[in-house]
């Protein structure tokens, strides 16, 4: 890994003599830790405050930095191989478009759309998340995005879930992105809520092809929720 200090960071270890790391070396370790760890954490929020909304509103700050934390890890990793992320937020309402396309090399907002979530995760809300076949539920974490087929839905496009007992189950439960008719304002209005999938993150028809053009072929994609047992068990915010 090759680590890109900010000039704070590379001021406070130039600072430390040889003498000083000799006889406060654990303590200046844990200065330059501290130093690195808030640089980091500054970096993050920098690239939040420079996103092009391209007229779309933000996602939460909090949501945007744990996908950016897991994007970086996967890249890295080769696990993905673009500069997309696309982040679904499912701490909010069904009926708000919670679901955000970013390019990161350019930092732009290329889409915000609705997303539905799975019928036993919840009603508008989201609140129970699972990796099991036939759960119906959504799952939770990191996906990388696979291949575009012609399924009931339409075009569609695979998942392959990058967490293990989070959401590695994604192909064998045909978790996949699709566009579906219950994705909408029309359904909203009239049900006072978004329909809901068998898990699958389901998309308006009307962006569906354009999303998953963009998303296609191992770019990555972070479902984010506010969940404790979540961020315990993965390893890639934690």
């Amino acid at each position: 890994m090759i680590y890109k200090f900010c000039p704070a960071v590379l001021l406070l270890i130039l600072s430390f003599s040889p003498g000083n790391l000799f006889f406060s070396e654990t303590k200046n370790v844990k200065e330059i830790a501290k130093v690195i760890k808030t640089s980091s954490e500054t970096n993050e929020e920098a690239i939040y405050n420079s996103l092009n909304s391209n007229q779309f509103a933000l996602p939460q700050l909090e949501s945007f930095k744990e996908a950016l934390k897991g994007f970086y890890i996967l890249k890295e990793k080769g696990l993905i191989s673009k500069n997309i992320l696309t982040l679904i937020d499912f701490s909010m309402s069904s009926n708000s478009k919670r679901l955000w396309v970013i390019d990161l090399t350019t930092n732009t907002i290329l889409y915000n759309s609705l997303v539905a979530h799975g019928r036993n995760t919840g009603n508008e809300f989201a609140t129970s998340f699972s990796n099991s076949p036939q759960s119906f539920k959504s799952s939770l974490g990191f996906y990388a995005t696979g291949e575009i087929y012609s399924g009931k839905h339409g075009n569609s496009l695979k998942l392959d879930g990058l967490e293990k007992g989070i959401n590695s189950n994604a192909r064998e439960r045909a978790v996949v992105i699709h566009g579906a008719e219950y994705v909408s304002n029309s359904f909203i209005q009239n049900n006072k809520r978004l329909g809901r999938s068998l898990g699958c993150p389901a998309l308006p028809l009307e962006l569906t092809d354009k999303i998953i053009q963009t998303i296609k072929d191992k770019s990555c994609l972070f479902i984010y929720f506010p969940s404790d047992s979540y961020k315990g068990a993965s390893k890639l915010i934690s």
